[in-house]
């Protein structure tokens, strides 16, 4: 039994390893970092840092640029000739790499009724604690404060609806000043 078992794996390890691969994704990877540094820590505070986010999330959003079901002037023609190796490649490079903390201090203020606002809406439950995500959901945890500013208006404005409408169900119920001290609290987070 234990010899079928360990065929069984040896076989499976070049389709894991051809799934997703880092190395390869690090090549892919130099068209994108004008905007979202070499390693995925955007030197600009209007693109994401892409370092440490899920891969899952990562594959999906640049496959949902590619299929236009999210729109972006930049993003979707630099994924619309990629391929699913070339997204699971990039996913996976993005997400081996060390989320480095921005320069952002929060105002203590804001990001105390930010918490109050996340804890009340239960964003912890997709986010999960810390905003660490998980899955399809981002990591969201010392992402610039004005990108996740401008994302959370983009799904309350229904901009963004590349989510089955989970946050703009969210984020209907928000003010600009919630969005704003979430923000703070969020982008707090290390």
């Amino acid at each position: 039994m234990l010899r079928y078992f360990l065929i069984a794996v040896v076989l499976a390890l070049p389709l894991a390893a051809q799934a997703q691969d880092a190395a390869a994704g690090k090549k892919k990877a130099e068209a994108c970092a004008a905007c979202h540094g070499a390693d995925g820590n955007s030197p600009a505070p209007t693109f994401p840092i892409l370092a440490g986010q899920t891969q899952r999330y990562l594959y999906l959003q640049l496959k949902d640029y590619k299929e236009g079901r999210r729109k972006n002037p930049l993003m979707s023609p630099m994924a619309a000739n990629l391929s699913k190796q070339d997204m699971q490649d990039l996913a996976a490079w993005f997400a081996s790499q060390k989320l480095k903390p921005t320069s952002f201090v929060p105002d203590t203020a804001k990001a105390a009724k930010g918490k109050a606002t996340a804890d009340a809406a239960l964003c912890p439950m997709c986010h999960l604690g810390g905003f660490s995500g998980q899955n399809e959901v981002p990591r969201v945890a010392g992402q610039y404060q004005e990108y996740i500013v401008a994302q959370l208006k983009a799904f309350k404005n229904k901009e963004r609806t590349n989510d089955a409408g989970n946050m703009t169900a969210v984020m209907r119920g928000l003010s600009d000043d919630d969005i704003e001290n979430l923000s703070h609290y969020i982008a707090g987070i290390n």
